[in-house]
C-alpha cells in the first residue's frame, strides 16, 4: 500500500501540473512554532490553501458548482487507485503536509460519517506513518457534497505527542475540547465513537450529524482516535475580516494553516487558543457528554 502511494505521488508529480505546483508551494511554506500552555502549535503559511480556507459551503453555492471530487470532473492528468470498500486514493493538489492524500468514495453523496468509521479505521491501519482525517460538512470540508477522507504524513503531527501525555478520554488544559479513544479492538472503537456522535447529536440538537472533526492513526497495533466536537464552523475573526483562518481537522491537530503572510506574521498563540475554544464545543456541553460516556463504560 505505502509503495503504491509512493509510486503514485512520484508519477503524478511528473505528469500533473497542478500537483507539481502544490508540492512546490508546500516546500516553500513558512512554518513557525508557538507555545500555548504546555503544548506547541505549528503555524503554517500556505498561500495555495486560500480556496479551501474561504470556500463557500452553503447549499446554494455548492449546488452551483460541479463536484470537484467526482471522477468525471477531475483534471485529465489526475489518477488514483482503488482501495477498500469503494474508495479511490488521490494525491491532494493543495497539500498541507507531506504525502497529503484525498480518499474519495466512488459515489457522489453528502459528507457523512455514519457507517464509515470502520472504513476510516481500516484506511489508517493500511497507512503506517500516516494520519487520516474526516471533516464534517460544516467543519472545514470544502466538498460537503461528496464523501471523502484526507490523509498525510505524521512527520509533523503535534497531537500525536500531546495525547501521549493524557491518560484518559479527555485532554486537560488543551484550549480545545477533544475526546480521545485508544485500543486494538476495531468493533469496540466503532461502538464508542458511534455512541459519542449520538450523544453529541442529542446534546446539540444537530442532525443528521453533529458538528465534528475526526483524526486518527494506527501505531503499535492499536488505533488512536481524536474526535473534536464543534460549536461552530468558523471563528468570528474570519467573518470580521481580522484573520483569514478556518480551522478543520489538521488545524485542530496542531498545524494551523494561514493563507495570508500578514496573518502568519501577526497571529499569536493566545489568538489561536481563543479560536480553538470558540470553534470547539463549549465546556459545559462537552463535560455533560463526557459524563454520559464515562457512565456508559
Amino acid at each position: 500500500m505505502i509503495g503504491a502511494i509512493d509510486q503514485l505521488l512520484e508519477r503524478q508529480a511528473r505528469s500533473w501540473p497542478r500537483l507539481a505546483k502544490g508540492i512546490r508551494g508546500l516546500a516553500q511554506a513558512q512554518t513557525r512554532r508557538v507555545r500555548i500552555d504546555w503544548f506547541d502549535v505549528f503555524i503554517r503559511h500556505i498561500p495555495h490553501r486560500m480556496s479551501s480556507t474561504t470556500a463557500a459551503v452553503d447549499q446554494e453555492s455548492v449546488a452551483k458548482r460541479p463536484c470537484f471530487l467526482c471522477a468525471s470532473n477531475l483534471d485529465p492528468e489526475e489518477e488514483g487507485f482503488e482501495f477498500g470498500a469503494g474508495f479511490t486514493i488521490y494525491c491532494n493538489p493543495f497539500p498541507i503536509v507531506e504525502h497529503h492524500l484525498t480518499i474519495v468514495y466512488k459515489e457522489h453523496g453528502m459528507q457523512h460519517i455514519a457507517h464509515q468509521i470502520g472504513n476510516m479505521l481500516d484506511i489508517a491501519a493500511s497507512l503506517p506513518g500516516y494520519f487520516v482525517v474526516y471533516n464534517g460538512p460544516e467543519c472545514g470540508a470544502s466538498a460537503p457534497d461528496h464523501m471523502h477522507f484526507q490523509a498525510g504524513s505524521r512527520k509533523l503531527f503535534p497531537i500525536e505527542r500531546d495525547v501521549e501525555r493524557a491518560n484518559g478520554m479527555i485532554v486537560p488544559n488543551y484550549s480545545r475540547n477533544v475526546f480521545v479513544f485508544r485500543g486494538p479492538n476495531r468493533s469496540v472503537l466503532m461502538d464508542r465513537m458511534d455512541l459519542t456522535i449520538e450523544l453529541l447529536a442529542n446534546a446539540t440538537g444537530k442532525r443528521p450529524e453533529p458538528l465534528i472533526n475526526i483524526a486518527l492513526f494506527y501505531e503499535r497495533e492499536e488505533w488512536v482516535a481524536c474526535l473534536f466536537p464543534r460549536g461552530k464552523h468558523r471563528p468570528d475573526v474570519f467573518y470580521r475580516g481580522e484573520l483569514t483562518v478556518s480551522p478543520a481537522s489538521i488545524d485542530l491537530c496542531g498545524i494551523f494553516v494561514v493563507p495570508f503572510e500578514q496573518d502568519f506574521q501577526r497571529i499569536t498563540g493566545d489568538q489561536i487558543a481563543a479560536i480553538f475554544r470558540e470553534v470547539t464545543l463549549p465546556d459545559d456541553v462537552f463535560q455533560g457528554v463526557a459524563a454520559k460516556l464515562e457512565s456508559a463504560r
